[in-house]
């Protein structure tokens, strides 16, 4: 009798350089397979014009914020302009105990953080083919000065310094071809030894029980 792989999804964890085309990527993915979730962030922010609740942003407080860091609640928090923005944790294990695959955009140091607290994240580095490739991208964005693309191409360089850290390295290239990576890889990674823990616990078990009945 097989057995039939768990339906509990996983956090992937997305980063890359600016230009890489990360978010037309995560939407593509989202458009083309139903067992994928966009990570929702929280903040204090006040909605923009056009921002749906639970859709954009979960909108709070500060005082309720702090509640939730104070109690765990949140995989990753930071603070930008006086804001805070954070992961909710019960979304991102609600969403993966649903068996979707949560995609958490987020930049290299706060996905390291993740990875330590969460060893069966999967974490995914998303960059075009070259350097010359990133460049053009930025340029052709026709909406950046020459200083802003200098400092987006600044802190690419060091970004690419911690790219070992990551379990894959996903080239955009072609959109289509890419996704269709992506999703094999996210699909292998979650047969992955370290995301079977019950399974592996359970047929040990078995195992064991079988030996101990063939000893009588």
């Amino acid at each position: 009798m097989s057995r039939e792989l768990p339906e509990k999804g996983i956090l992937i964890v997305l980063s890359g350089f600016s230009g890489a085309g990360k978010g037309t990527l995560v939407k593509k993915l989202l458009e083309t397979y139903d067992n994928y979730a966009l990570s929702i962030s929280m903040t204090t922010r006040a909605p923009r014009p056009g921002e749906a609740e639970g859709v954009h942003y979960f909108f709070t407080d500060r005082a309720r914020f702090e509640e939730r860091i104070a109690a765990n609640g949140l995989i990753e928090y930071a603070q930008y302009c006086g804001n805070y923005y954070g992961t909710p944790r019960a979304y991102v294990e609600e969403q993966i105990s649903a068996g979707r695959n949560v995609l958490l955009e987020i930049e290299i140091q706060g996905a390291l953080k993740i990875k330590e607290l969460f060893p069966e994240s999967l974490l995914l580095f998303v960059t075009p083919p070259s350097a010359a490739e990133l460049e053009r991208r930025l340029r052709g964005r026709g909406t950046e000065t020459e200083e802003v693309i200098a400092s987006r191409l600044a802190r690419a360089s060091e970004e690419a310094e911690g790219m070992e850290a990551y379990d894959y390295i996903v080239i955009n290239d072609d959109l289509v071809t890419c996704v269709e990576e992506l999703h094999r890889i996210v699909e292998a990674a979650r047969r992955a030894p370290v995301r079977r823990a019950a399974f592996i616990k359970e047929i040990r078990e078995e195992l064991k029980g079988f030996v101990k009945g063939a000893q009588k």
